[in-house]
């Protein structure tokens, strides 16, 4: 099997023999390894932080995707949430109308354009995202413990450029998808 990444030194470590069989395979004999841990990651983050939210709030995922983002922009338009978000748009459509008929955002016209709506936070829709940030912060700094602040600053640095680059892997996929 080829890996994308071939590093010779990638043997198992000594680490890996308190791991479950599966993750020491999945670390260091996985073709698809950056997928792997970057979903491995979010998962142990996303399951953790959403749940708590879904109990507290009754928000799924989605909805709190959109509060969370007008909280750190307001007055954006369902398409831009779409975008930053990896959510397809109709499922952000979706969760805007849960927002709006629990009045935790409402729609306004955009002065820009006038035929667009952008989205605003309400004070109750602010004040789920306000309680939810700090429990997401610890458990973001929960994970990044095992890293030095070197380290942690090479990560931010490393999947920012991955993040920035986006729109030429997501355009090369399209291409294989349209072929």
């Amino acid at each position: 099997m080829k890996l994308a990444f071939k590093d010779d030194t990638a043997t198992m470590p000594e680490e890996a023999a308190g791991l479950p069989p599966l993750l020491a395979v999945q670390l260091w004999q996985n073709p698809c390894w950056l997928s792997f841990r970057v979903n491995f990651i979010a998962a142990g983050f996303n399951r953790h932080v959403y749940s708590a939210i879904e109990l507290r709030h009754g928000l799924k995922r989605p909805e709190v995707v959109v509060i969370y983002a007008l909280r750190l922009k307001d007055g954006l338009t369902a398409t831009e949430i779409s975008l930053s978000s990896a959510f397809p748009k109709n499922t952000i459509s979706r969760a805007i109308q849960v927002l709006l008929r629990r009045k935790l955002v409402r729609r306004a016209t955009d002065s820009q354009d006038r035929r667009s709506f952008v989205l605003r936070l309400t004070a109750a829709g602010r004040s789920i995202v306000d309680e939810a940030i700090p429990p997401m912060v610890e458990r973001e700094q929960a994970m990044l413990a095992a890293l030095s602040p070197a380290e942690q600053h090479m990560l931010h640095a490393l999947l920012t450029k991955i993040v920035v680059a986006s729109p030429q892997w997501n355009e090369a996929c399209e291409n294989e998808e349209a072929s």
